[in-house]
């Protein structure tokens, strides 16, 4: 009988600290759904955030950096699909991509979140406190995390 309370207790345990870090869990285990370029445009279409995206586009325009809170690169791309999105880049945690132009391919691995302007790619960078999964931009052969 003690045996199986003690069970019970380490299997309700395991469980709830397995819901407690769910979104890491399955992140972390490739489980997350990982969006291709035409599921980016169903996202778009549909109003769907968070999502966790693989793509490449082209440089379409290089705004100025958002220096408010965290330092973002901001680059507009335009997809295959002939959508935009918006790359912020944290600057403050990964390097600038450096020697950019418009109309250079960029792929990216990040985390898309909708709005009305095509939607935007952020977390493309390392998360120091291990509780994102990394993202990352590549460009001219060299990847920015």
């Amino acid at each position: 009988m003690r045996n199986t309370i003690i069970i019970f207790l380490l299997l309700f345990l395991s469980l709830y600290t397995l819901y407690d870090r769910r979104d890491w869990f399955f992140k972390q285990a490739g489980q997350d759904q990982i969006t291709s370029i035409d599921q980016l445009q169903h996202a778009y279409d549909n109003k769907v955030s968070n999502l966790q995206v693989e793509g490449s586009g082209v440089v379409k325009a290089i705004l100025k950096d958002d220096t408010k809170g965290s330092k973002h690169q901001r680059i507009i791309v335009t997809l295959p699909t002939g959508q935009t999105i918006l790359l912020a880049h944290n600057i403050d945690l990964a390097p600038r991509v450096e020697n950019l132009n418009k109309g250079d391919e960029i792929a990216f691995f990040g985390e898309y979140e909708w709005n009305e302007k095509g939607g935007v790619i952020h977390w493309t960078h390392h998360d120091p406190q291990n509780k994102h999964v990394a993202g990352w931009l590549r460009h001219n052969g060299r990847t920015y995390r």
